[in-house]
């Protein structure tokens, strides 16, 4: 049964930044805080049963992500965590290579430790530049590996723009080169069929709340063989890669929310892409110099990043949040100054546009009304911040001086 993200007075499209936990996910989770309280590492009944539970847990992880094996999917703290222990981990295991090859649109997970990892002199790093849709510039790519890069760590699918990257063409270049491959696939796990055994790529890094699971539980998958160095160091838990006694509850979660991601995955190719599109379309009908930013034709089913032209990311959110409608901007205030978002900085997006980007991002909450809502709410408030804005105001000035018969 489908369910609109809220009553007709509030509408969430941010589900890009996290989900609402499942349900059916909470149920599955609630007796392993009371009933099944257990230590899975322990050897008594309580435990072997928290154990179970964790292994079904796991293949069904495994199975979303088209994995061969179970003991593939490491548990980690979250996304973050995953990304980090993939990366740190090739840079030990990669003997006399010390060089890292990214994106210039990866997450600040990962550019925020590639540019640490640089600053201090433990590697090297190539930044791979993208073109005005977000595509990753193949040609640079091809250069910037050599026999010195360790790893390469390219997102499956941009968390702003939805862009997709060609991971599986990018892994097999990368092992052409005897380097490893890493990819965040925190956006793209859930939202497009993955089979990752007849792929090349080494890593992969999951969150559970970007899925309907809890937050605090992430995953790195490991293909068999590969060579993995602890980031958290300790007990034997998760066959000695991932120390800490096992977040049962939360694991438990996650791997109730993938199986309820496989079981809606032609929705989310279809019904979810569906909604996004209209909402697109309404918009984009209703609201003058405005465009979709990110590669249209290959980009995830739910997300949708549209920049309003001549005003401030932040204050169509301010406005967008008194109508009850949660939505996020690629823009962030740092020191008291706006600056547009990294992914349309590196696209070339124009600062007159990249400013005033929003991103809608859907799931299978949501429904019609949402998007009703939503085409129903924008344009007068973006016809409000205009009339406020000098920019639009200087824009008019402009094409009134060319133009004299302009109202």
């Amino acid at each position: 049964m489908t369910m609109s993200s809220a009553s007709p007075e509030n509408v969430y499209l941010d589900n890009n930044a996290t989900t609402r936990c499942d349900p059916d996910v909470v149920a599955a989770m609630l007796p392993f805080f009371t009933e099944q309280f257990g230590n899975a590492s322990s050897m008594h009944a309580f435990g072997a049963e928290v154990g179970n539970a964790i292994g079904t847990a796991r293949r069904a992880l495994a199975d979303l992500l088209g994995a061969e094996f179970d003991h593939e999917i490491v548990y980690t703290g979250g996304g973050t965590e995953a990304d980090s222990t993939a990366i740190l981990s090739a840079l030990e295991t990669q003997t006399g290579r010390n060089e890292i090859v990214t994106s210039a649109v990866e997450h600040p997970a990962v550019l925020t430790l590639v540019a640490h990892l640089e600053k201090t002199g433990r590697a090297k790093v190539h930044v791979i530049p993208v073109d005005a849709k977000g595509r990753l510039d193949m040609d640079a790519y091809r250069k910037a590996l050599s026999e010195r890069t360790a790893i390469v760590s390219i997102m499956w699918a941009n968390n702003e723009t939805g862009t997709i990257f060609p991971v599986e063409k990018l892994a097999e270049m990368a092992h052409g080169v005897g380097a490893l491959f890493h990819t965040d696939a925190v956006q793209a796990v859930g939202k497009i069929p993955m089979d990752l055994k007849s792929t090349q790529i080494d890593m992969l890094s999951l969150s559970g709340h970007k899925l309907h699971g809890p937050k605090g539980i992430g995953a790195l998958y490991v293909r068999k063989g590969v060579r993995l160095r602890p980031l958290i160091r300790g007990g034997h838990q998760e066959r000695g890669r991932r120390a800490g006694t096992e977040n049962a509850p939360a694991i438990i979660g996650l791997g109730k929310a993938a199986a309820l991601a496989a079981a809606h995955m032609a929705e989310e190719q279809t019904r979810v892409k569906a909604l996004r599109d209209r909402l697109e379309k309404g918009l984009l009908q209703r609201i003058s110099h405005s465009f979709v930013t990110g590669d249209v034709d290959n980009r995830l089913p739910n997300t949708c990043n549209i920049a309003f032209e001549y005003i401030e990311g932040e204050a169509i959110l301010l406005l967008m949040n008194r109508e009850g409608i949660a939505a996020s901007s690629g823009s962030a205030c740092t020191s008291g100054s706006l600056e547009p978002s990294h992914v349309l900085r590196a696209m070339n997006v124009p600062y007159t546009a990249a400013h005033g980007a929003i991103r809608f991002s859907f799931s299978r909450e949501n429904g019609d009304a949402d998007v009703d809502r939503v085409i129903e709410a924008m344009p007068p408030i973006i016809e409000r911040l205009r009339d406020m804005s000098p920019f639009w105001r200087e824009r008019e000035v402009r094409t009134a001086a060319f133009n004299p018969t302009y109202a």
